[in-house]
């Protein structure tokens, strides 16, 4: 059972990924974020029918909204879509009235909507999520920070509809000029986004910082010299071993003469063996 907790996508790979397979109205990924075309026509983009909310929360980032020029009707929104037409939940940020609305629509209306003021600071990332009893309505302006905005006892489709929901994050309006909204960091505040990008590429210019390593090593190096001074200290205590054989050799020089002509087996004529060889 696939949770629209595992949804994640921070746009930053050129392309919209095939979890999005059921974009439309052209939909780009562009500048690492999911722009989506607010024109007269309809675009979004959407996941396959594939999905369940029972249990699971699902959170994104609305950096940009459309506004409204001339228009009577300009939004973009994110909702859970049921697979029967008209039957979700979820926001719309509704450029006109300049309201941010809470919604659980049957037929594409919500009699109970919670409508607030929109802020851009305030309401940019969207969250919504359920909990075997409720569903709830999130806004924060950090992705982490968050203030439930509206909770709902949890409608029977979400509970029963599992597999089988897709998220939709559109937008559009019926005149004015042309402009888009951008979602971006579905389900993640991680977002190493093409902005990112341009930045690690200047640092390479700083890899001649390489030579701090260097000199770090260096001064390994250098402290590797001071172990040089105990091999010294090893060599002398090596000579005072030798120099006390040297003592073995005065063990000679305590015999007589008459031992060295003994032992030699050249005594002396007229010489007679001392005391010491009886």
């Amino acid at each position: 059972m696939p949770s629209l907790n595992a949804l994640l996508d921070n746009f930053n790979d050129g392309a919209l990924g095939p979890e999005w397979g059921n974009s439309y109205g052209g939909t780009t990924e562009t500048g690492g974020r999911a722009r989506v075309p607010c024109t007269t026509g309809y675009a979004g983009c959407q996941t396959a029918y594939s999905w369940t909310l029972a249990g699971a929360a699902l959170y994104v980032q609305v950096p940009t909204v459309p506004v409204a020029s001339t228009a009577t009707e300009a939004y973009c929104g994110v909702m859970i879509q049921s697979v029967t037409a008209g039957t979700r939940a979820g926001f719309i940020i509704n450029a006109v009235t300049g309201l941010l609305r809470c919604k659980s629509e049957t037929g594409y209306y919500d009699p109970d909507s919670v409508d607030i003021t929109y802020s851009a600071v305030d309401h940019r990332w969207l969250r919504i999520r359920e909990d075997g009893t409720n569903v709830y309505w999130d806004t924060s302006p950090d992705g982490s920070t968050w203030t439930t905005r509206r909770t709902l006892a949890t409608p029977a489709w979400v509970l029963t509809e599992t597999d089988a929901l897709a998220l939709d994050m559109s937008s559009h309006r019926d005149a004015g000029t042309d402009d888009y909204a951008e979602y971006d960091c579905v389900n993640t505040l991680a977002d190493g986004a093409v902005w990112d990008a341009d930045a690690a590429l200047g640092a390479e210019g700083g890899l001649t910082a390489a030579a701090a390593p260097v000199t770090v090593t260096s001064t390994d190096l250098t402290a590797d010299g001071s172990l040089s001074t105990p091999d010294p200290a090893i060599t002398a205590m090596a000579e005072a071993g030798l120099g006390a054989e040297s003592d073995l050799t005065a063990e000679s020089v305590g015999q007589d003469r008459t031992d060295i002509d003994f032992a030699i087996g050249q005594p002396t004529p007229g010489w007679t063996v001392s005391a010491p060889w009886k």
